[in-house]
This record gives structure tokens, C-alpha cells and sequence, in this order.
């Protein structure tokens, strides 16, 4: 498999993958980023999406499985489709036979907090939301014209090891604005990164899959309820821990604001068709396995 973008779900599917006795390659932007993944076994090659070299993307033609997990950029799109043609030219002799790109349940837009499935009418509101569904058609058509099926995973907010609630609260740094942003959120839709690995593994050996997957864990929550029960989790765990009391502007959910995105993703044909039995249903499972992992509060660097 030739991973574009390894980042945190790359470098978690490239383990597993590993493991199984699968060759694994991909890129990265950065030297430092490039030593710690070969540090770790793998065969990683730099990558600049906006001046690409030719001889990575002739790389690429060797490879029998593509995951895409670069993200668009704002202003300019996205990056590596810039360069369809060449990419084009590059894997059309190739053995390319699975495709898929990483993209986002922000797709949807706003939708009153329905449950919405992947025949819902994408509707994206925000800026980076529309590159995001014109990134899709990208990677869909280049796959049809390589003569493959294309596969789309939106993907909830990714949560894992080292990257969770309960990791920000340890670190006690002040929240991103764009998770103040979700703190307004009455629903939102979250999935644990070996959840979207089991479920990339099953496409790759489900005979016909379809082209669009949504990949949430059963239970939308309001972020305010996912940092509450972390708190608790690491107050049980480390009581004697003296923890930043969480401002309340950042925590409150202000009925008055316009939410954004307002949705309830179902994820019935992620396991009805994939057969993906949800290692973490919800938030709860999920960060108590994280916490489980953490054998010191203090985390090294």
C-alpha cells in the first residue's frame, strides 16, 4: 500500500498493516516527520504536494492499494489533484486496484440535526467543507477513469491514542479556536482511529463495496460531555494531579449561537455492508482504552 499523507490514521493503518507482512510506503512534508516514521520501520518519502517530484508519483504505479489522506487547502484546493494529469499518466500502466480518500462528514453541511446516511444531498456550508466534496469528485473520477472503484470514507472526528480529550487535557494547554468552535455543537460525530482501520481493512477484502461509507461511532455527543467524562477519567486515575479548572466559555453550550453542521450520522451501512463490528461505540469505551494506555500523567517528549 502507497499512503499519501501519513499522518495519524496513515501511520496507525501502516502499523497494522505492517504487522500482516504488507509492503507499506508513503509521504510526508517534513525531515523530522520523515525520521521518526523511518525510525519506525517504514519507507517514507518526502513529499511536496504543491511541487511534486515525478519519480514519487511513478512510485506509486507499483503499488496495488492508494489511500489518500491529504487534506485540501484553503485557497488552493486540493493539492495533489493539481497535478491530476501527471498522476494520471503515472498510475494508468499500473497495478492500481484500490483507491480511497479520506474526507469528512462536514460534507453534509447543516441538516437541522437529522440523521443523515450517504444518499443524504451533500450540502457543504463552510469554505474548506466544499473542497472537501470537490476533492471527492477528484479522486472518484480519477479512479473511474483508472477503471477502479473509487472509495470515500467521511470520517467523524478522529480520536485515538495520544490524540483525545483526555491527551489535551493532560496537556493542559488552551483550547484550539476550532474546538471552541465545536463546543457549540449539539451533536457531534466522532470515531476512534482503529475503528476507521478495521474498517478500511474490510474494503479491501469485501468483494464489492460501495462507493460512499460514513465512519462514526454510534453515539454524537456534545463535546462538553466527552471533556467532562476525560476530566473524571484522569481525576480517578490521578487524583493527586492538579488540573486547570476549565474555563466555562470554552465548556457551555450558548443556546443562542447558529450551530454549524448540525447532523446525527448514521453508520448502519459501515456495518451492515463492511461487517464492521465497532471496537469503540462511543466516546466512553473509547477514551477509558486511551486512559488505559497512559501509564504516567506526564507524558514525555
Amino acid at each position: 500500500m502507497f499512503i499519501l499523507g501519513m499522518g495519524f490514521v496513515g501511520q496507525f493503518l501502516a502499523h497494522k498493516l505492517h504487522k500482516q507482512g504488507w509492503s507499506v510506503s508513503g509521504t510526508c512534508t517534513s525531515h523530522v516527520k520523515k525520521k521518526q516514521l523511518e525510525d519506525m520501520g517504514f519507507h517514507v518519502h518526502l513529499f511536496n504536494a504543491n511541487h511534486p517530484e515525478l519519480s514519487i508519483l511513478g512510485l506509486m504505479k507499483n503499488y496495488t492499494h492508494l489511500l489518500v489522506s491529504v487534506p485540501p487547502v484553503m485557497g488552493i484546493g486540493d493539492p495533489v489533484l493539481h497535478h491530476e494529469e501527471l498522476i494520471r499518466s503515472s498510475l494508468v500502466s499500473g497495478s492500481l486496484q484500490w483507491l480511497c480518500y479520506l474526507t469528512s462528514t462536514s460534507v453534509y453541511g447543516d441538516c437541522s440535526g437529522e440523521l443523515v446516511d450517504e444518499d443524504y444531498p451533500a450540502n457543504p456550508e463552510t469554505e474548506l467543507a466544499k473542497l472537501r466534496l470537490a476533492s471527492e469528485e477528484g479522486w472518484s473520477n480519477l479512479a473511474h477513469y483508472l477503471g477502479i472503484s473509487p472509495l470515500l470514507f467521511r470520517l467523524g472526528g478522529i480520536y485515538g491514542p495520544g490524540r483525545s480529550a483526555i491527551d489535551t487535557i493532560l496537556k493542559q494547554g488552551p483550547l484550539s479556536k476550532g474546538q471552541k468552535m465545536r463546543n457549540y455543537r449539539k451533536y457531534t460525530s466522532r470515531v476512534h482511529v482503529e475503528d476507521i482501520c478495521q474498517a478500511l481493512m474490510a474494503t479491501i477484502y469485501a468483494p464489492y463495496p460501495r462507493e460512499v461509507y460514513n465512519i462514526v461511532d454510534d453515539d454524537p455527543t456534545p463535546r462538553e460531555e466527552v471533556f467532562a467524562y476525560a476530566r473524571k477519567l484522569v481525576e480517578k486515575k490521578w487524583p493527586g494531579l492538579n488540573l486547570q479548572a476549565p474555563e466555562q466559555k470554552e465548556f457551555s453550550v450558548v443556546r443562542t449561537r447558529n450551530r454549524s453542521g448540525e447532523k446525527q450520522v448514521s453508520n448502519a451501512r459501515m456495518k451492515k455492508e463492511l461487517g464492521v463490528q465497532l471496537l469503540y461505540p462511543d466516546y466512553k469505551s473509547g477514551l477509558q482504552s486511551i486512559i488505559d494506555q497512559i501509564h504516567s500523567p506526564f507524558p514525555c517528549h
